[in-house]
This record gives C-alpha cells, sequence and structure tokens, in this order.
C-alpha cells in the first residue's frame, strides 16, 4: 500500500501520545522512588536563606515568617532590596520583631547595573551571606517546619551540587489561577519530568535551589548571568555542566497565586515561551509534539471514520487526565485537582494558542520593563530602539 500524506499526517499525529506514555512512566517514577529515597537529616550546616525581593507581594508576611518558623539548628535570612522606599520593608521590621530570636538581615541595592536586578541582587546576597551552605528562594514561597531540613539534606553527598524542588499553590479563587495550576501540573511538570527521566536534571526552579557559595563560584556566580533571562534555569546547567548532579526533591513548597486576569497568565506564559525560543530554539519548537489535542483534533478531520474518531479522543483523554491526576493528585497530594481535571483540554488549547504566538513576540515583560533577547542577553526595548 503507497503511503499517502493522510498517513504521514496519522502517522505524526502519534507522536503526542507516544510522549503521553513517556511522561505517565516518567512521573510513576518519579513519585514512586524519589520518595522512597533515604534522606541523611542529620546533616544540618549552618544556612544562609537569601531573598532578593521587590514590592509588597500577596500574604507576603505569612510567607516570610514560615521561614522563621523552620526547626533548623542554625540559620539566617537575608533580605535584598532596592531601596529605604520599598514597601514590603515595613513587611520585614514586623518579622524582625515577632521572631527576636532570628537572624534576619536586610541589603539595600544590589550595588550593580544588571538588566536582571533580581539576579544583581542574587549577587550580592551571595556574596555577603555568612554561611557557605545557601537557600535562595523567591518572595511569594511559604514552606513547612521541615522545609530546611528535608532540602539542604541531599547536599550532604559531595556529587549534588543543588537542590530544586516542585511547587504548588497555596489556593486558587478564580478560573485563571484554576488553569495555571492545571497548566503547570499537567504540562510543565509533565515536561519536567521526561526530562529528567531521559536527560537526567539540568535545570533548577526559582521557587527553591539549595547549594553552595563553592559551587556558585565554580562557574563564576550570579554576577555572570546578571544580563541574561531564565536565572533558575542557568543556575542549574550551569552547575550541572561541572559535573554535579541536579536532584529534583519530591519535596513541595508552596507559592501564592496571583492571577488576577487572562492576561496576566498568557503574558507569564509567553514571557517563558519567548525565552525557552531563543534559549533552546529546537526544544521549543519540539513543544508541537508534545501537545495532542490538536494532533487529535487534525487526524479526526482527515480521517472521516467514526471508530477511528472515538478511539483518538477517548485515547487523548483517557492520557492525559490520567498523567494530570498521577502528577497532581496522587504525587503532589492535591487532591482538590480532582475536581478540576475538565479544565485540561481548556489548557491544552490555551497552550497551543500561545505557544503559535510566541514565534511572533519579539519582546517580553520583565518586572514592569520590556526587553528584547540577544544571543541569550536582555536587552531593554526603550535602549535598543534608541540605539537604532
Amino acid at each position: 500500500m503507497l503511503l499517502t500524506p493522510v498517513h504521514v499526517l496519522l502517522g505524526v499525529a502519534l507522536f503526542p501520545f507516544i510522549y503521553l506514555w513517556i511522561a505517565l512512566y516518567s512521573a510513576w517514577i518519579f513519585f514512586k522512588y524519589s520518595s522512597a529515597a533515604p534522606a541523611e537529616l542529620n546533616f544540618t550546616p549552618p544556612v544562609s536563606n537569601l531573598k532578593p525581593v521587590r514590592g509588597l507581594d500577596p500574604d507576603a508576611y505569612e510567607n516570610f515568617a514560615s521561614f522563621c518558623r523552620q526547626d533548623y539548628p542554625e540559620y539566617e535570612i537575608v533580605f535584598c532590596v532596592g531601596s529605604t522606599e520599598d514597601p514590603i520593608l515595613p513587611v520585614i521590621e514586623r518579622l524582625k520583631r515577632d521572631f527576636p530570636e532570628r537572624s534576619i538581615r536586610v541589603l539595600y541595592g544590589s550595588g550593580r547595573t544588571a538588566a536582571n536586578d533580581k539576579v544583581a541582587k542574587l549577587a550580592r546576597l551571595a556574596s555577603e551571606a555568612k554561611y557557605e551552605h545557601l537557600l535562595i528562594s523567591d518572595s511569594d514561597v511559604r514552606v513547612r517546619p521541615d522545609y530546611l531540613r528535608k532540602t539542604i539534606a541531599p547536599l550532604a553527598n559531595p556529587r549534588i551540587g543543588a537542590v530544586t524542588c516542585l511547587y504548588v499553590s497555596t489556593g486558587e479563587t478564580n478560573l485563571v489561577e484554576d488553569l495555571q495550576s492545571i497548566g503547570m501540573i499537567s504540562d510543565f511538570y509533565a515536561g519536567l519530568l521526561v526530562a529528567r527521566q531521559l536527560d537526567g536534571v539540568k535545570f533548577a526552579l526559582g521557587p527553591t535551589i539549595a547549594t553552595t557559595r563553592t559551587r556558585l563560584a565554580e562557574f563564576g556566580g550570579y554576577q555572570t548571568i546578571e544580563n541574561r533571562p531564565a536565572d533558575d534555569l542557568l543556575v542549574g546547567r550551569l552547575i550541572a555542566g561541572r559535573g554535579y548532579e541536579i536532584q529534583l526533591s519530591p519535596y513541595t513548597v508552596e507559592t501564592v497565586a496571583d492571577y488576577q486576569s487572562m492576561s496576566d497568565l498568557m503574558e507569564k506564559r509567553l514571557r517563558w515561551l519567548v525565552v525557552m525560543r531563543h534559549m533552546r530554539p529546537w526544544g521549543h519548537f519540539g513543544l508541537l509534539f508534545t501537545n495532542a489535542l490538536p494532533w487529535m483534533i487534525l487526524a479526526v478531520a482527515v480521517n472521516h471514520d467514526l471508530v477511528f474518531a472515538a478511539w483518538m479522543i477517548a485515547t487523548y483523554l483517557i492520557l492525559r487526565l490520567s498523567l494530570t491526576w498521577m502528577i497532581g493528585v496522587w504525587g503532589l497530594k492535591r487532591r482538590e485537582l480532582g475536581k478540576k481535571l475538565f479544565l485540561v483540554p481548556v489548557w491544552d488549547a490555551l497552550a497551543f494558542g500561545m505557544w503559535l504566538v510566541s514565534f511572533a513576540r519579539n519582546t517580553i515583560k520583565w518586572r514592569g520593563g520590556q526587553y528584547y533577547i540577544r544571543d541569550g542577553m536582555l536587552v531593554p526595548a526603550a535602549s535598543s530602539s534608541a540605539g537604532n
């Protein structure tokens, strides 16, 4: 039988379904065996918690206070803010009053001029940290009292250069936040777990990076990436490039959801997609073969067989909903997610649309500014236009 374009298309349409099977297997392996791995919980070196902050995040006090309630023998919390006028300062002062037993310091300004101000602040924080072991986390992160013990413990193994972990929402309050959580769990985390299974962990996630000053210094420190986007991914990649393992921990932290509109969600997703398009162009293009929804629709449209159509639709729904349930409900223990599985196809449609739009985007919105990405560097759009 001669192959026709329809046969070729139907064959290609199977690729996303193969990917979903790999993702299911990768998620099962991760959550079944990572959670059973022993940890050296008696390894408790002094730790510097580094917090680059800017502005007042929702529930900021509770987020910061959770770091003051750690069951850990010795640690400090060091904030870096842009200026003495930052609205987050009263929250930090309250924190000092409520937890006088904790060592809490505030640094003002990064002392550097950089496109990525957060990374410039991290460069100063790392250089002025009191201790060798560092815990870097975003300002919207909330943790449990065993966080430091569980996150630092793997660094007892000298082969491990950094530890990072997954994160979940403290709770969704609207449909947009529901979609964000569904997308994170069913799409982003699925991709991370497949990458871990096939190629090892060569990335880190911003809500938690545990490492040491020595490991950062080996690749030149944060100052070498202060003008680049995706600093968390880069830190993991650069440490892994020195021959160390990056451990993706089964331990989870929480982040406070703050999506008030669909445009908020789309801007954040498009920023990530555009950054990936520049940093990993082939990987970005390959996302086309991980989203089964458009391929399922296309395959059904060109093959007018009702049995085939029913099989494709059922296979798509079974694989996507099973993957989301395995990662979110079974793995991350987010039982409320089971009631939101109907949003998975909605997310898949949105994700495909945003992937298409990302090819037409030349700038990203980052902390109130517009930037181009050129040769892997953040270039302010205003200054770039002025120079043209």
